[in-house]
């Protein structure tokens, strides 16, 4: 995967996380809130792992250059 591809699934995982944390605020259901903090620590993860993919891809192609 090239870097602005990895970057591009970070971008949509940042604008899930967003939605994800605007409906934790939302929420005073603490089952609710709970489920809403794993599914943000998932997308933390994901994000993280494309970010350095990205990061590889990159140096990969200035190496490359």
């Amino acid at each position: 995967m090239s870097a602005d591809e990895s970057l591009t699934k970070a971008e949509g995982l940042l604008a899930r996380l967003e939605a994800a944390r605007a409906s934790l605020e939302g929420t005073e259901d603490p089952d609710k809130a709970i489920e809403v903090l794993q599914e943000l620590a998932g997308l933390a993860r994901e994000i993280e792992v494309e970010l350095q993919s990205a990061r590889r891809a990159a140096e990969a192609d200035a190496a490359d250059a």
